[in-house]
């Protein structure tokens, strides 16, 4: 391990603020530069591209946070799936660190973040040289075609790396994490255009792309059945928005007092959906990155994991990783009792894959009973009636986090399953993804900087 340390140590990194506690102010400068960045970044195309297969992988793209065909077309696929790789890693135990520990804690991230850049240069690499990402076909047995391939590898190693230092700046400087702002930044994106965007649509000449302007001009046009389908999509964001915010704000408060100081006390929360949105970034990461491989095996004469009939999964194993929009064929009336089978194994994969990565999650992110118990104790409280003892604190906390862990995955696994089948105006996992991401946020902000806030913020926060 000591040749991977010496590499850990001399990896590029964003300097973590000296001052002990950043003010509001400055977490919002730098959460706003970065975002302000990541939309520039997914204006800029890439120079030399002339093809572009991954255009039609827009429900993809959501979940990456990528624009296919910009600097940003990896997105946060390379960071994600370093971290899915290494959570199997130490959770199988064939790599074991221990995680309870300060210099383990360092080591992992140090190791993702290696794992990282090797995946970034390995995807840009499999996105030109594999048809993904190509130079223009005219330029197809000239010595430029290798030139112009080797200029998009560079573009897309480039805005990789510029993703995951940027995922540092808002770790470190801003609100949350990189990665769960950008998720939140893309979906809010489209459901905006989708919702409300009054441009006429590329596949429907004279209709708007918007859901709520095309509406109106179904019912003027008295085309019920197209009417219904937006009725149907308004309804289900609508829906979902509303399960995620009240899901997310259920709790558990634990009564603390201070021991010292008699009369002082606290409560300290426990969310019901404990682990948040990370398990189904991680599952729907995976699954992404299993249909874009799926795409590039069909281009390469190998369909080993299914095939592709006009951009959706025809057969194969891809076909269990897509939701049926099962609204949308009952209202059609082309239901078929195979499409029930289909979102039932869906929906099973998603709540099981969510189970799995929230026990990781818990023991690589410092949220177990044992890394919440020495949080609690170095701020001098204590559970009242019980002898202040990390042991006794450890295992009370044991009764609340493990059963937490795993109900609020199943429940966000089956928000998220049911959000995708209802066929929302964007994708139904996007949707939670984004509300859950800015409710976390909202609690992070209203909890730690209410008082640094101005008097118009606060109050549209509210706080005090």
């Amino acid at each position: 391990m000591s040749v991977i340390d010496n590499i850990i140590e001399n990896l590029p990194e964003v300097s973590g603020p000296t001052q002990k506690r950043l003010a509001f102010k400055e977490k919002l400068k730098w959460t706003g530069i970065v975002l302000v960045l990541f939309f520039i970044l997914g204006m800029i195309p890439l120079f030399g591209l002339g093809q572009n297969a991954l255009a039609q992988f827009e429900y993809l793209s959501t979940v990456l946070a990528a624009k296919f065909g910009s600097l940003i077309s990896l997105g946060i696929g390379p960071i994600v799936t370093a971290s899915i790789i290494l959570q199997l890693l130490n959770g199988s135990g064939i790599l074991k660190m221990d995680l309870t520990t300060h210099e383990g804690k360092k080591r992992f991230q140090g190791i993702q973040k290696m794992l990282a850049i090797i995946i970034i240069f390995a995807e840009a690499c499999i996105f030109v040289f594999m048809g993904g990402l190509a130079p223009a076909a005219e330029f197809i047995g000239t010595a430029a075609y290798l030139q112009l391939k080797l200029i998009l590898v560079f573009q897309l190693f480039l805005g990789g790396m510029i993703i995951l230092f940027m995922d540092e700046v808002v770790s470190k400087w801003g609100f949350g994490s990189g990665i769960s702002l950008f998720i939140a930044a893309g979906v809010s994106q489209s459901i905006f255009i989708r919702a409300l965007s009054p441009l006429p649509s590329p596949s429907l000449p004279g209709i708007a792309t918007g859901a709520i302007p095309s509406l109106f001009q179904f019912l003027a046009a008295g085309n019920p059945m197209d009417a219904g389908l937006k009725i149907a999509a308004i309804l289900a964001t609508v829906i979902v928005f509303a399960i995620a915010v009240y899901a997310q704000a259920m709790k558990i408060e634990i009564p603390l007092s201070f021991g010292r100081v008699r009369g002082y006390g606290m409560r300290w929360p426990l969310s019901f959906i404990y682990t948040g949105v990370i398990p189904v970034i991680l599952v729907s990461a995976l699954m992404a990155n299993v249909q874009l491989w799926a795409r590039l095996l069909q281009n390469w004469g190998h369909p080993i994991l299914g095939t592709f009939v006009n951009n959706v999964p025809h057969s194969g194993i891809i076909t269990w990783f897509s939701s049926p929009n099962i609204i949308s064929k009952i209202i059609q009336g082309n239901v078929v009792s195979a499409d029930f089978a289909h979102a039932l194994v869906y929906m099973l994969f998603m709540i099981l894959g969510c189970v799995v990565f929230s026990m990781f999650w818990v023991q690589t992110s410092g949220m177990d009973a044992r890394s919440q118990a020495k949080q609690i104790m170095a701020s001098g409280l204590q559970i009242p009636g019980f002898r202040k003892d990390q042991r006794i604190l450890e295992h009370l906390l044991n009764r609340y986090i493990h059963p937490l862990t795993i109900m609020g995955a199943i429940v966000i696994g089956f928000l998220a399953s049911i959000a995708d089948l209802t066929g929302a105006l964007t994708s139904g996992t996007g949707i939670l993804l984004a509300v859950m991401i800015i409710y976390k946020l909202y609690e992070e902000i209203s909890k730690q900087h209410m008082m640094d806030m101005n008097p118009m913020m606060r109050k549209f926060m509210g706080g005090l």
